[in-house]
């Protein structure tokens, strides 16, 4: 009886040290591959930077062409309306 209990620890000794063994060498890959994964991340965030350059250029030009489209569009209603003002208030005077 007490054989089987010795060597039912020793096995649960030998497997938990092939555990242990196993999840360190685990890690370790682990901690290679997030290494990689934050060196990719870093080469991204190198090259948004400068390609956000790009984009605030391209902002800056559509709200330039947005606000110029507005006025032009403004004064052209105005213009429009101001034209529909005058013929209904000459037919209201005749």
């Amino acid at each position: 009886m007490v054989d089987i209990e010795v060597a039912l620890r020793a096995g649960l000794y030998i497997v938990l040290i092939i555990l242990v063994i196993i999840f360190i060498i685990l890690g370790i890959r682990l901690i290679k591959t997030l290494n990689k994964v934050d060196n990719i991340l870093d080469d991204v965030d190198e090259k948004m930077e400068k390609v956000n350059g790009v984009f605030d250029i391209i902002d800056r030009t559509t709200d330039i062409a947005v606000g110029v489209s507005d006025k032009i569009v403004s004064k052209i209603s105005k213009l429009v309306e101001g034209l529909f003002k005058r013929k209904r208030g000459n037919d209201f005077d005749e």
